[in-house]
């Protein structure tokens, strides 16, 4: 940049208690009223900072507005002789909301979740206080457009930093002094949907509902378009005024196409059929904004259901009788065309690749196939020889009965696995195998682990099924136990592989559900409660199929892809732990909220499977990470399995 100006704004702060560092930057905004004193904008870089090779000028000013909020303008200027075009990432502004995770309880109160999107002219920041409450803080962009965002992380943090957050304008080509201007405006809020009601009441502010932004087979693509008109509503960041916008009817974009649409009451109502699968990108312009929204077409569930499994028993198991992975079903490299294999973390022959046998169970429990089976049967023979003791219930890391890492999540992967094979198989040695498995996670100390997808519901109903009533009371004892420490823990949640996440949550809420369907006892559907309230601030719902009802997780394309990049996975499919754990609400008074979005939080894990049947472990989604670019489905068919076996069994068939 050839020079930025900053200027502090004039009068009081009125809801915003700030502090400005002498070059008249934000370092610190608090609401006063705040027991927690949380700085919003607490970062590696300062708020506002602007980030350009570029040699462009720019101004940046605050001021408070007669509606309590904060509003702040970035006036970009060519102040050369010369043409200036940006592109992609050239002009970014740095937006530090606190989004890493430490201890838990500085994460309940001093952290947030920030849910970003980039649409056009209706852009905005949902941020979320971790431990939720009353008091959040929310951005909506009221000039100019935002195409995208990067991020910069600490990378000595891992897994546990999720970075600062830059914001990228639209291309831009300014001539020898023209300006280009940015403003958004800061507020405080409750909770989703009074964010929603404050950013829809934007004049010009487009918000797109949907039943679904990933829609299967022969649906169609259903959205309802509304346009902001004014301050109208009583809120902590909007107070009541009395004028209001009238919008002009849009005009509304398919793939660059413009498409019919129904105009009603200052309302677009779209229905469309593209006809093929593959990703629709609408673009509504109205009085000279554009906003977006984007949606992902596929095959119906059973035909995604069939290609995938094919691919797994063509593709992805090893035939190799001199190899201890003989029978495996390994990694996937699209680019090379290739299966892979490292002893190394995440890309060996066990673990989360588990994922791949039990989704292959449970699609032929529905679709008999003969080969398919056969290549399962293979599957377990290898499981069987190189990962699981059938007599002790241990669950080994990798081939050779390897336990260098004595790694507690595998067990209930396993035991899923068992649990889908006895009801495939009707065998109850695989009913027998599970209970063991179970009893050996317990054994290891489980009851202190928030494992993923203990079948406890399911293990405890099977078991009863087939008489096995003492096996069934021994586990039941078991999730007692383990619920009953969940429930003592409360938001202090224990760190685990990461300090704090979704996938630590999400089971917790599971799991004091479980235990509410299996026991009937009203404490374990209060702590559920507690649970689902912090689950929910980790869900997306901008109008795009990445992030609509799919959590922030921002490390797994590290671990688990091919190209090891870290940054915001959307989606991811642990996602769907989520919708485990909102399904699971079902049977528990007054929390409809939750059980309504079950089946749009199992689609949104779908986009993570292509239609010839391969996948991808992760979507990288910002547009840089630490400078590198992003924006990828990785090419490794690795772990997403579980996503697509999670929607089947609880959404699909």
């Amino acid at each position: 940049m050839k020079n930025v100006i900053y200027q502090r704004p004039a009068g009081t702060a009125g809801e915003f208690e700030l502090e400005w560092n002498d070059g008249g930057q934000l370092v610190s905004l608090a609401h006063p009223q705040d027991a927690a004193h949380m700085n919003w904008v607490k970062g590696k870089a300062l708020w506002g900072t602007v980030k350009s090779e570029l040699d462009l000028s720019a101004e940046v000013t605050a001021e408070f507005t007669e509606r309590g909020t904060l509003l702040e303008t970035y006036a970009f200027k060519n102040e050369t002789d010369f043409d200036i075009y940006t592109l992609g990432t050239d002009l970014g502004i740095y937006v530090t909301f606190p989004d890493f995770y430490t201890d838990a309880q500085i994460c309940m109160n001093s952290c947030c979740n920030t849910h970003i999107w980039c649409g056009g002219s209706s852009s905005y920041i949902c941020a979320l206080r971790m431990g939720g409450g009353s008091r959040n803080l929310g951005l909506v962009l009221t000039q100019g457009s935002l195409q995208g965002y990067s991020v910069e992380r600490d990378l000595e943090q891992r897994s546990n930093d999720r970075g600062d957050f830059i914001l990228h304008p639209e291309n831009l080509h300014l001539r020898p002094g023209e300006s280009y201007v940015i403003s958004w405006e800061l507020f405080w809020f409750q909770g989703k949907k009074e964010f929603e009601e404050i950013a829809g009441s934007f004049p010009g502010f487009v918000t797109i509902h949907a039943d679904h932004f990933l829609v299967l087979g022969e649906e169609p693509i259903c959205f309802r378009a509304s346009f902001g008109r004014g301050w109208l509503t009583d809120s902590p960041g909007c107070v009541k005024r009395a004028e209001a916008f009238s919008p002009e009817k849009p005009h509304i974009f398919r793939n660059g196409r413009e498409i019919p649409f129904v105009w009603e009451n200052g309302e677009a109502l779209v229905e469309d059929r593209p006809g093929t699968p593959g990703e629709y990108r609408y673009e509504i312009v109205s009085g000279g904004k554009r906003s977006r929204a984007v949606f992902l077409a596929c095959s119906d569930l059973r035909t995604l259901a069939e290609k995938r499994c094919r691919f797994i028993a063509e593709k992805q198991q090893c035939h190799d009788e001199k190899s201890h992975l003989d029978g495996a079903y390994l990694i996937y490299d699209t680019e090379e065309k290739q299966q892979y294999y490292s002893h190394r973390y995440d890309h060996d022959g066990g673990r989360e690749r588990v994922g791949m046998g039990a989704l292959l169970a449970l699609y032929l429990r529905h679709c008999p196939d003969p080969e398919l089976e056969k290549s399962l049967d293979f599957y377990m023979e290898y499981v069987t020889r190189e990962l699981f003791d059938t007599d002790t219930g241990e669950v080994f890391n990798d081939v050779c009965r390897n336990q260098d890492w004595k790694r507690l999540y595998n067990y209930p992967w396993i035991s899923l696995l068992c649990l889908e094979m006895f009801q495939l198989k009707k065998d109850a040695r695989f009913l027998e195998w599970a209970y063991r498995c179970l009893k050996a996670y317990y054994n290891d100390g489980g009851h202190h682990f928030y494992a993923i997808g203990i079948p406890m519901y399911e293990s405890v109903s099977l078991l009863r099924g087939q008489g096995m009533e003492k096996e069934a009371q021994e586990l039941l004892e078991c999730f007692r136990k383990h619920a009953d420490y969940i429930m003592e823990c409360g938001k202090n949640y224990p760190p685990h592989e990461v300090n704090y996440e979704q996938s630590i949550v999400a089971p917790a809420a599971a799991y004091l559900c479980d235990l509410y369907r299996l026991t009937g006892e009203e404490k374990y559907a209060q702590a559920a409660r507690i649970q689902l309230a912090v689950l929910d601030l980790f869900q997306g719902f901008q109008p795009d199929y990445h992030m609509n009802e799919v959590a922030i997780r921002h490390w797994d394309g590290y671990w688990f892809g091919k190209r090891e990049c870290y940054g915001d996975t959307f989606p991811h499919y642990w996602s769907a732990l989520s919708g485990v754990a909102y399904r699971d609400t079902e049977t528990i008074a007054g929390c409809p909220y939750y059980a309504r979005k079950a089946e749009k939080t199992f689609r949104g894990v779908l986009s993570m499977f292509m239609e010839d049947g391969s996948a991808s472990c992760a979507c990288v989604y910002p547009m840089r990470i630490n400078g590198r670019l992003a924006g990828f489905y990785d090419p490794w068919a690795n772990d997403q399995d579980w996503g697509l076996y999670f929607m089947l069994k609880y959404a699909g068939f």
